[in-house]
């Protein structure tokens, strides 16, 4: 099998693609690790794949079952992706942890946007969000991290912005279940997780895995 096939094939049955393994020993951690969350979570959905790719991300199959899904949000990614929007993150760690291979969309941190935050009193996430106003309609937004920026988000939606995705995955015991509980009360589509788990792994692993199937669409549409 060439190094292009290795990793540009369809997720299903028993094969696996990882645009991030660039060796023979990472492609083969990871395609281990995928068949195990196949056997264990299943794979009969795009949803599935999310499920499995998160759990893996965190070493922990009970992920699976803290994962949201509303308003179709697969689809909403991808033709997010088509379109070329941008993706917005809340953190560095997020923004470095996303692919940058398989689309074409800027990969970018609110934390460069957050100009006003110590005089305000407000996290620098919040900031940054509020000062990106309507770049962030059509945008996919990505937080793995930050309540704050999570419910600054789900405030901008509701006065009239509208991102293509919101993946909602802040992790922690102040807000972060409320934000995300508040995420699913809006008629957007979203991926967030139950209570106060998630995180950065959870949020790089959803969007990583709705950009691995942009491009296997990608390469079926060129086939």
């Amino acid at each position: 099998m060439s190094k292009e096939s290795l990793h540009r094939v369809d997720t299903i049955e028993n094969t696996y693609t990882d645009l991030g393994a660039t060796t023979k020993e990472a492609f083969e951690i990871s395609e281990k690790s995928r068949k195990l969350a196949r056997v264990t979570i299943g794979n009969a959905t795009p949803e599935d794949r999310i499920r499995q790719r998160c759990s893996v991300a965190v070493g922990d199959f009970l992920m699976a079952d803290l994962i949201r899904f509303h308003s179709d949000p697969v689809q909403a990614g991808l033709a997010a992706l088509a379109a070329g929007a941008p993706i917005i993150t809340d953190i560095r760690m997020v923004q470095v942890g996303i692919q940058k291979k398989g689309h074409q969309s800027e990969v970018s941190c609110a934390l460069d946007f957050d100009e006003g935050a110590k005089e305000q009193g407000i996290t620098r996430t919040s900031k940054g969000f509020q000062n990106l106003g309507d770049t962030v309609n059509g945008a996919v937004i990505v937080i793995g991290n930050a309540p704050s920026a999570l419910l600054t988000v789900c405030r901008m939606i509701r006065e009239g912005h509208m991102p293509s995705l919101v993946i909602g995955t802040p992790v922690g015991f102040v807000n972060a279940a409320e934000s995300k509980e508040m995420l699913r009360t809006i008629d957007i589509p979203s991926i967030s997780t139950e209570g106060t788990r998630g995180g950065t792994p959870v949020a790089v692993a959803a969007i990583n895995e709705i950009i691995t199937m942009y491009a296997e669409q990608q390469d079926r549409n060129k086939s």
